[in-house]
């Protein structure tokens, strides 16, 4: 039997439960009340495990949101490249993807704001900052392919351009002026700006 399909042991089965447990709390406490109203006491006892184990898992609330939304990002960008095939033209490929992140990013709109906020200023050495970027980094790779195959455009040109589709989106998503917003008014704003940006 290979080492990876060796079954986790005990004590690697009770971290895994204890982890889920406490994804499963703070997601849902979370969307309930947002994450500025959360203590780490609340979901620590919705996880029914002591706050100093909690902190073994995330040494800050912050991380605890990055632990949560890094697993809705990443099925958003999932299916956001899934959906991104059919589409006929590079801005209407960026776009379907940006629809399915924007959609995930504001289904609490505050943490979805604060989620962008500890990407960019959070501490890059705490393991869930270090998925979030990972995310990150696949966003500007999806989207990158988008270009590559739907505008023609060289790798090293739709890299490029990658890393701006993605700027712009999380600018938009995280700005202060955009909070009453809605998806609709986002997606024409980010929409507006790809247009701009992208070869014509």
């Amino acid at each position: 039997m290979s080492v990876a399909s060796q079954p986790l042991g005990r004590r690697e089965r009770n971290k895994q439960a204890k982890l889920e447990r406490i994804t499963a709390a703070a997601s849902e406490l979370f969307a309930q009340h947002g994450v500025d109203e959360v203590t780490t006491q609340q979901i620590a006892d919705a996880a029914d495990i002591g706050t100093g184990t909690l902190f073994l898992y995330a040494k800050t609330k912050g991380e605890l949101l990055l632990l949560v939304q890094n697993t809705h990002y990443t099925a958003a960008l999932e299916r956001g490249q899934a959906a991104a095939v059919d589409a006929t033209t590079a801005l209407d490929g960026v776009m379907v993807l940006v629809e399915q992140i924007t959609q995930c990013n504001r289904v609490q709109v505050d943490n979805g704001r604060t989620y962008l906020r500890e990407i960019v200023f959070g501490d890059p050495s705490e393991p869930h900052h270090a998925e979030a970027l990972s995310i990150v980094g696949r966003t500007e790779e999806v989207v990158a392919g988008i270009l590559a195959d739907k505008a023609h455009l060289s790798a090293v040109e739709a890299s490029t351009l990658a890393g701006v589709v993605v700027a712009i989106m999380f600018l938009v998503l995280a700005a202060s002026v955009n909070a009453e917003l809605s998806i609709p008014e986002l997606l024409a704003s980010i929409r507006a700006q790809v247009a701009a940006i992208l070869p014509r």
